[in-house]
């Protein structure tokens, strides 16, 4: 089974949550952190990594003797990554998303493929738990295809855990892609109902069922419970505010080793997810 932790918004207790599910597991678990561009989860789980990869994509090069400068890559190209001035073509492959169009109007062959590399993905066990992450390399613009590789990194035989990125965009979108069940991080303020909203649309067009972890719970008002009544979506879990786990947190101390009697209640959420969806 897949599932992905999210938000509408950074700062609701996603990572801590979701490395907290993880530590409470009581089956094989594997953790995935997507959230390529600011992984944190290793904080938390202090992973021993033992394996390294390096991840890149394609990007065309102009073969100069047999490009005839028709300017076919130019116009297909939404994204600028190939410019022409004169008889000259060239690439920046910084702004090529790697969608091989290029390639595929090219009557020349006129295009070699090269790679331009975007980030590494590491490995190792953090414990009993399969760890797993991407880091994107400093400056890139394209988090989507490490965070993909990531994602390939998932065992089918066990609970996978994904920390997702924040917000609703696309890698929120592809981190959701194809998982079991969603859980949204939330906390009971304006901003975090207005983002928990969007986040709530993006799994409705996507047909995937999700619930809510309510991220210090006991701080703001009870609209976020009154909208999760009315979407009839379920709050798995109620985490009030309490200055130890702020503490915790500062020291890079995940919620069930400074509040050890979440892990029953973190347990029982994925033992509930586990029965529903068999």
């Amino acid at each position: 089974m897949q599932i992905t932790v999210a938000s509408g918004k950074g700062g609701t207790g996603k990572t801590t949550i979701s490395t907290s599910l993880a530590l409470s597991s009581e089956i094989e678990v594997q953790y995935l952190d997507c959230d390529v561009e600011e992984p944190n989860g290793h904080i938390f789980l202090k992973p021993v990594f033992d394996h390294r990869d390096v991840i890149s994509v394609t990007v065309p090069e102009v073969n100069g003797e047999k490009c005839t400068a028709c300017g076919k890559c130019r116009d297909i190209c939404s994204y600028n990554a190939i410019v022409q001035f004169g008889e000259s073509v060239m690439t920046f492959p910084e702004m090529c998303h790697s969608c091989l169009g290029c390639f595929r109007v090219c009557d020349e062959d006129a295009l070699i493929y090269a790679t331009r590399e975007i980030g590494v993905l590491e490995s190792g066990m953090a414990g009993s738990i399969e760890f797993v992450h991407g880091r994107v390399r400093i400056g890139e613009a394209m988090g989507v295809p490490l965070l993909r590789a990531v994602k390939k990194k998932a065992d089918p035989e066990k609970l996978t855990i994904i920390d997702a990125p924040p917000g609703t965009s696309c890698p929120f979108v592809e981190s959701i892609n194809g998982v079991d069940y969603v859980i949204l991080v939330t906390e009971p303020t304006p901003f975090g109902l207005h983002d928990l909203k969007i986040a709530v649309e993006v799994l409705k067009n996507f047909n995937i069922p999700g619930g809510v972890i309510v991220n210090r719970s006991d701080l703001g008002d009870d609209k976020v419970q009154a909208f999760c009544d009315d979407q009839d979506l379920p709050v798995l879990l109620e985490i009030p505010f309490r200055r130890i786990i702020a503490e915790g947190y500062a020291r890079g101390k995940n919620l069930i080793e400074t509040v050890p009697e979440l892990r029953r209640d973190m347990n029982n959420v994925l033992t509930r997810l586990m029965t529903q969806t068999v």
